[in-house]
C-alpha cells in the first residue's frame, strides 16, 4: 500500500531560486519538437550562476575604470590605532653646507672658522627644520665702565618668520636685563612696517651698569611683530651672557632666533627684599668760596614698580642730617610712569667744610600717589658712617674741593622711614 505525499501548500512568495521562477520555453533551433522523429538530441547544460560583486566594485566599475583602491581606515591617519607595532621613521640627516671654496670664492675657510667660534661661545643656535626657522639678528655690544653704560646697537635682522596675512611682519626689538623686573629693564627699538629683513641701526643704552652686573646679568633680545588690532606677537629671541663681554671692547653678534620660555616675573611686584630696588646716580661738589655743598640728582635706573600698571611715578627726597630745619630738606620733580627717570636737578647746602665731615646725606626715592601716602622705593646714605662705595664717594668729595664726583649707588630698603 503506497501513501502519496500531499501537495505542498500554496505560497505567496516566489521560490528562492530565481532560475526556476519563470522557465523560458526552449528555442526552436536548439530543441526537438515532440512530433519529430529520430534519435533524441543531447541535453542542454544549465546557464551559469550569476556573478556576485560587492557594492564597492559596483561603484568603481560605473564611476572609474581604474584600479580599485582600498577604503582608508582610521589607522592610516593615526598610526597608534594599529594593532601591530610600527617601526619609527628614520632620523633626519642634518643639512651640510657646501664649501664655497669650490666655487673659487675663498670664503669657505672663514665661514668654517666663524661657525667654530660661534659653537664654542654658544652664540649661534639655528634649527635645521625649515618650519621652525625664525630668522637671524645682528647687533653689537659695548660696555663703558667709566660711565657705567652698556651700549646695544641693533643693526638688522634677516629672514624673519612671516606673522601677518600678507606674508610680511612689522618687527621691533625689545631688550631686557635678566634677572630683574622686565619693565624696569626694557628698551625698545622703532617698528619697521611690512618687512622680513628690517634694518634698524639703532643704539640703545643701559645706564647704571657696573662691573659686578656684567658678571651676573644676561641680555635678552626679543624680536616681536606689532599688531595694532590685537596683541603683539612673539617671533623669537636670543640671550647673551654679559660676562663674555670685555670692558671697552665692541663685540659683534650674528645669532639665530630661538623660541625660549618667557621671562618669569616676580609675583611680589618687587616689594620683597630679594628684589632689586634700583639705582641712582648722584654727584657731589663742594665749593670752598661759597662754603656750599652742591648735591646733584642726575637719574635713576631700574627702579622697582610700585603701581598696578607695572610702573612708578618717582621723585627723590634729600635730607642732610643732623636736621637743619627747612634748609636741609629738598624734593625733585615727579616723573610720571617711568622706571628710568632722568632728573638733572641740583640742590645747595650752605655748610662749612669742617662740619661736613660730621654730616650724613640721606637720599630716598619715592613713588607719588595722588590722595594717598607715597610709597617708599629705596634709599641710600652717604657719610662717614657709610661703607663701601658710599663712604668712598663721600671722602672723595671732601678731598677734591671744587671737583664734581659722580657715583652710581644701589638703593636698599634698609632704613625706610615710617612716612614720607
Amino acid at each position: 500500500m503506497s501513501v502519496s505525499k500531499p501537495p505542498p501548500p500554496h505560497s505567496h512568495f516566489p521560490p528562492s531560486n530565481p532560475s526556476s521562477h519563470l522557465p523560458l520555453p526552449p528555442s526552436s533551433s536548439s530543441s526537438t519538437p515532440p512530433f519529430a522523429v529520430g534519435p533524441p538530441s543531447p541535453a542542454v547544460p544549465p546557464p551559469p550562476s550569476p556573478v556576485k560583486i560587492s557594492m564597492q566594485e559596483h561603484f568603481a566599475i560605473n564611476v572609474c575604470p581604474g584600479p580599485i583602491l582600498p577604503i582608508p581606515q582610521i589607522s592610516d591617519f593615526f598610526p597608534r590605532f594599529h594593532d601591530y607595532p610600527i617601526a619609527p621613521p628614520p632620523p633626519r640627516e642634518k643639512k651640510v653646507l657646501k664649501d664655497k671654496d669650490k666655487d673659487g670664492d675663498g670664503n669657505g675657510e672663514k665661514d668654517r672658522k666663524r661657525d667654530r667660534e660661534q659653537d664654542e661661545n654658544g652664540e649661534f643656535a639655528d634649527s635645521d627644520d625649515d618650519d621652525t626657522y625664525l630668522g637671524t639678528l645682528e647687533f653689537n655690544l659695548l660696555f663703558d665702565q667709566e660711565n657705567n653704560c652698556l651700549h646695544c646697537t641693533i643693526h638688522k635682522a634677516k629672514g624673519l618668520k612671516a606673522m601677518d596675512s600678507n606674508g610680511l611682519a612689522d618687527p621691533y626689538v625689545k631688550l631686557h636685563l635678566l634677572p630683574g623686573a622686565s619693565k624696569a629693564n626694557k628698551l625698545r627699538t622703532k617698528t619697521l612696517k611690512n618687512t622680513l629683513n628690517p634694518v634698524w641701526n639703532e643704539t640703545l643704552i643701559y645706564h647704571g651698569i657696573t662691573a659686578a652686573d656684567m658678571t651676573t646679568k644676561t641680555l635678552r633680545l626679543c624680536v616681536c611683530d606689532m599688531d595694532r588690532l590685537g596683541r603683539n606677537e612673539f617671533i623669537g629671541e636670543v640671550r647673551v651672557a654679559l660676562k663674555k663681554l670685555k670692558e671697552g671692547e665692541s663685540k659683534k653678534y650674528y645669532m639665530g632666533l630661538e623660541r625660549i620660555a618667557q621671562v618669569c616675573v616676580c609675583v611680589c611686584m618687587n616689594h620683597c627684599d630679594r628684589c632689586e630696588r634700583g639705582r641712582i646716580l648722584v654727584s657731589l661738589l663742594y665749593i670752598t668760596e661759597k662754603s656750599s655743598l652742591i648735591v646733584g640728582i642726575i637719574r635713576c635706573a631700574h627702579l622697582a614698580a610700585m603701581d598696578s600698571n607695572g610702573y612708578s611715578d618717582p621723585f627723590v627726597k634729600i635730607v642732610l642730617q643732623p636736621n637743619m630745619g627747612k634748609k636741609s630738606k629738598y624734593k625733585t620733580s615727579v616723573k610720571k610712569k617711568t622706571l628710568n627717570p632722568e632728573f638733572n636737578e641740583e640742590f645747595t647746602y650752605e655748610v662749612p667744610h669742617d662740619q661736613l665731615a660730621k654730616k650724613t646725606l640721606e637720599i630716598s626715592v619715592w613713588d607719588y600717589d595722588l590722595g594717598m601716602s607715597n610709597d617708599f622705593i629705596g634709599g641710600v646714605e652717604l657719610g662717614v658712617n657709610a661703607k663701601g662705595e658710599r663712604l668712598k664717594h663721600w671722602f672723595e668729595c671732601l678731598k677734591n674741593k671744587g671737583k664734581k664726583v659722580e657715583y652710581w649707588h644701589t638703593l636698599t630698603q634698609q632704613g625706610a622711614p615710617c612716612s614720607d
